[in-house]
């Protein structure tokens, strides 16, 4: 397994304890269709969210923030009406959020939840 797989699944990992800690569902995790993967879809209440996960291990590539481009929240929100299509849930909310996980050597990663990301 490469480094870079092992980071992600690391913050993934860390991101779906951040929102169960924070009250959150988590339903699924990597969820994947025919145009991408979903990398948490949670509950908040009744809104389904669909979160994309971005794990740094330092800072030579910036902040995991800044990898989340314009096309790529759309493609999440296209992922997220797919999502909700298949489960059964078409009535309800949805919201897409980003979390960066940035791993800090002998320390607490730092969790960045921004949600609604636009």
């Amino acid at each position: 397994m490469r480094v870079k797989d092992t980071v992600g699944i690391y913050g993934e990992q860390v991101a779906a304890e951040h929102l169960e800690q924070a009250g959150f569902v988590v339903l699924e995790r990597n969820w994947r269709c025919d145009i991408g993967e979903i990398d948490i879809v949670a509950l908040d209440g009744a809104t389904v969210v669909v979160c994309e996960v971005k794990t740094r291990s330092g800072l030579g590539f910036g902040s995991g923030l800044d990898a989340v481009t314009p096309e790529k929240l759309a493609r999440l929100y296209r992922l997220a009406l797919r999502w909700r299509e298949q489960a059964g849930r078409v009535g309800a909310a949805l919201r897409v959020d980003v979390i960066a996980v940035h791993r800090l050597r002998y320390k607490r990663p730092q969790v960045v939840h921004v949600r609604g990301a636009q």
